[in-house]
């Protein structure tokens, strides 16, 4: 009778305080693990596990929670461990189309070898959540949990976090062109949603502006888990919005032998790519090996790029009947600046002992992407077809684009103990260098470069009274610069220390999840050259050359901006029968403004902006445009939420329905002064495009959020599946003069999707539709309604390794013109049109 290996989890991670801290914990551990020696003996625990019919379930996942083991079933059903302490756990046992099931162990001096285990079928997939401290799955937390795994992430995965994630419920895309799009959690992003790698922040300045690629790679990634709720607190009070953690096996902790490849190509922008992970190893030394490589050109439109061309068909006819034409010459109307290409590796090893494992990794990245509406298509049009043909000639394109590159290290580490108080302590550490470089006409404008270290400390304690817990110790620090002339934010270095807890209870059938967490939080930013040297104009005014004010700059000197944020949640999940559960959530949040939302002032290139922090007060006398310090001291900003989810996971029919309110206080967020800053003295002309760059000066206002969710999945027969979803956010200001919208929000959602299995194909077809969005902020424009039309379609070969997979992909199958209103660049760059991807994954 063969058993799975037994693996330690890796679902708890390293951080710990300060730099000196850093290399005293890492030490510390390090001497913990060298020098502890086992004070008890060892048990057996073993059972089977089956279904209703009482058919034994294989490859059933069973993770002993309080001791970190996991092991599979075998053909029999049957799981072992060999190893397992005095004490008291909770096992965790879940199946592929199965049920979640909870079994409460005390072990003594005696071996356990007859636990029974019964799981019923669902429809609902359960999959575990790494990125919590605490044990939990998409079914048994206080509030919605997203994840992407196995093959469904392989068929969504794109060249961004954000359009990865689009289609899952209660997250968007920021899409910013093709690589440069970050999720959007219940219409919040940017500051308020902590992305990170295994747990660690990725280090990059995805959140400074929506140009900002996010420093993650989904190709070679095993899971990406879009989480809120107390857990939240673990990884910063911040992100009020969520985390989205990608998950991969950079620091491995597993030694067998594993290869995974894709490759894949689409033609709506003839973007190639391909990617390969490689995990090896003895007994105790195991090693980790993944990289990528994409490259794509200008992609396909479904019709105007700029929105300002199809507003004004009538009036340019003529032009636009010798523009299709050159499209038609040149093969397809393409967005100007919109290709890119990005690789990148990385390499990891760990050392496997008994109790637990020690490991690090090193990984670089870098891409180069165009920056769709900054490139001057009128006036090289004949230029920018040759460019199309060979990529990217940024050197010739009078367009902006970016370059970005990392190198990334990481060191993770754990440690079971036996019988103390302390049962378990995971330490993780990270070091990142990132350098994003705008280019414009071949020039650097901006380097921006962000120096970051993060270092933290889980511990775990032994089961008391039923109650299972963990304290956290954090730190991190930033060094982040925006250097050259166009640079918008002056250099400065944030850091944070935090203490955080997190607890958790089954009283019968109620789950009680508590978080708390506080932190202080530093700022320091260097003296900054404030003032409106240049031209200025409002939307109803045009000034000339010889109406620019005659400011002169001052140099600022900026005071220690100083937060403590506190943060405190209350989460109540009721299993009231049998695949039911109601999951209520209480969360009090505090955030603290980043250095870019507080001392921002100058134009952004990427974002076409110019950009005023919340030090500053922006105002206008006459025809001049004044500067200042703001007289009132930025605050944190205060966030309290409530959720309420109802799910039903067993059986053919399954739901997940939540409903969730959000009020803000003192919210930080960009508001459209109404006036422009023109970068040139010279000829003014009456065309709005014109004009300059928009104002946006960062202001705290009160705001409210709520909205719904809903997923409903039925099973229709063995092979046929169907789905139905839609999400619905309303945000808005909320003060005693006004109630105004707050900008770029979602619109909302509905969909559905329809899946067939048979024995060596299965095929998927999914409509969503998004209404149009007209509860809009000043100045912002409504976005129209469309619907996108994709379909997947999968072969499996046997015989070629351990699996092969050839596939098929069509996105916007009905070439929907269709424009995204969280976008920044939803005027000059819409979505992509009809595309085919076809390609190839398997391992072996």
């Amino acid at each position: 009778m063969s058993f799975s290996a037994t693996k330690k989890s890796i679902n708890t991670q390293l951080q710990s305080p300060i730099k000196t801290i850093v290399n005293a914990t890492v030490l510390s551990t390090l001497s913990t693990v060298l020098c502890f020696s086992p004070n008890t003996f060892a048990q057996q625990l073993s059972g089977v596990v089956l279904n209703k019919q009482g058919q034994p379930i294989e490859n059933a996942f069973v993770g002993l929670n309080g001791d970190s083991q996991q092991v599979r079933t075998n053909s029999e059903g049957i799981f072992n461990f060999t190893d397992v302490k005095e004490g008291t756990f909770e096992l965790h046992i879940s199946a592929k189309n199965y049920g979640h099931s909870n079994q409460h162990v005390i072990m003594k001096e005696e071996d356990i070898t007859n636990l029974n285990v019964v799981l019923p079928r669902s429809v609902m997939e359960v999959i575990d959540v790494h990125a919590t401290p605490l044990h939990t799955s998409s079914i048994e937390s206080a509030l919605p949990i997203n994840v992407l795994s196995e093959d469904e992430l392989k068929m969504k995965q794109a060249a961004t976090l954000g359009e990865t994630l689009k289609n899952e419920v209660g997250v968007h895309s920021s899409y910013y062109g093709p690589v440069a799009s970050t999720p959007i959690i219940r219409g919040l992003d940017g500051p308020r949603v902590l992305i990170t790698q295994n747990g660690l922040d990725v280090g990059d300045a995805s959140r400074v502006g929506p140009d900002h690629v996010v420093a993650t790679e989904t190709s070679t990634a095993t899971q990406i888990e879009v989480l809120r709720g107390p857990a939240t607190l673990f990884y910063g009070s911040g992100a009020i919005g969520g985390v989205v953690n990608v998950v991969d096996d950079r620091v491995p902790t597993s030694s067998d032998d594993q290869v995974d490849y894709l490759l894949q190509y689409n033609d709506v922008a003839n973007e190639q790519q391909a990617s390969v992970n490689i995990q090896t190893g003895t007994d105790n030394i195991a090693f980790h090996l993944d990289a990528f490589w994409r490259d794509s050109k200008d992609y396909k439109l479904a019709g105007e790029a700029d929105s300002h061309n199809e507003d004004h068909d009538e009036d340019h006819e003529d032009e636009h009947e010798e523009e299709h034409e050159e499209h038609e010459e040149h093969g397809d109307n393409r967005l100007a600046n919109s290709a890119s290409n990005s690789s990148g590796a990385t390499f990891g090893s760990s050392y496997l002992f008994e109790d637990g494992f020690i490991g690090f990794s090193y990984g670089f990245m870098d891409r180069e992407y165009g920056i769709p509406g900054h490139s001057h298509g009128e006036e090289h049009e004949d230029e920018h077809e040759d460019e199309h043909s060979e990529h990217i000639d940024h050197a010739e394109e009078a367009g902006v684009y970016a370059k970005m590159k990392q190198d990334r290290w990481q060191i993770l580490g754990e440690y079971n103990f036996e019988q103390q108080f302390i049962s378990r302590v995971a330490t993780k550490f990270s070091y990142s260098d990132y350098q994003h470089q705008e280019i414009e006409s071949g020039e650097v404008g901006t380097t921006f470069t962000n120096k970051s270290t993060e270092a933290r400390v889980d511990l775990f304690h032994q089961n008391i009274a039923g109650w299972q817990g963990a304290w956290t110790i954090h730190y991190k620090d930033s060094d982040f610069k925006a250097l050259g002339e166009e640079a918008f934010s002056p250099p400065a270095k944030s850091e944070m220390f935090a203490i955080a807890w997190l607890e958790e209870k089954h009283f019968g059938s109620v789950l009680l999840q508590l978080g708390a967490r506080i932190e202080q939080v530093n700022i320091d930013a260097d003296d900054s050259l404030i003032g409106f040297e240049e031209s200025h104009q409002d939307h109803d005014e045009v000034h000339t050359e010889d109406e620019h004010d005659d400011h002169h700059e001052t140099l600022v000197s900026f005071e220690q901006q100083s937060f403590t944020p506190m943060s405190a949640s209350v989460g109540v999940v009721w299993n009231y029968q049998p695949g039911y559960n109601i999951g209520f959530s209480t969360a009090l949040s505090q955030r603290a403004a980043s250095a870019g939302e507080l001392f921002s002032f100058g134009p952004h290139i990427g974002t076409n902006t110019f950009e005023v922090g919340a030090m500053f007060d922006v105002h206008q006398e006459g025809d001049e445009i004044h500067v200042e310090l703001a007289e009132q001291a930025p605050s944190v900003e205060t966030s309290l939420n409530f959720d309420l989810t109802f799910r039903k996971f067993n059986g053919d029919f399954g739901y997940v329905i939540s409903a969730f309110y959000n009020r803000v206080d003192d919210y930080y967020y960009q508001r459209d002064t109404g006036l422009f800053f023109v970068e040139e003295h010279g000829h003014a002309d009456e065309h709005e495009d014109e004009a300059g760059l928009p104002i946006l000066v960062y202001q705290q206002d009160d705001v409210e959020m709520y909205g719904a969710e809903a997923q409903f999945v039925y099973q229709v027969s063995s092979s046929f599946k169907t789905s139905l979803i839609a999400d619905y956010i309303r945000a808005r200001l909320v003060n005693e003069d006004e109630n105004d919208n707050l900008p770029r929000i979602p619109p909302m959602r509905v969909g559905a999707i329809f899946n067939y299995q048979a024995d060596k194909f299965d095929s998927e077809l999914s409509v969503s539709h998004y209404f149009e969005q007209d509860d809009i902020a000043e100045l912002e424009t409504s976005t129209d309604s469309y619907t996108m039309v994709d379909a997947n379609f999968n072969y499996y070969i046997n015989g070629v390794g351990d699996d092969l997979t050839v596939y098929l992909k069509g996105q916007n199958l009905t070439d929907e013109h269709a424009r995204v209103h969280s976008s920044f660049l939803k005027e000059v760059a819409p979505l992509p049109g009809r595309n085919f991807s076809v390609g190839i994954r398997g391992s072996f």
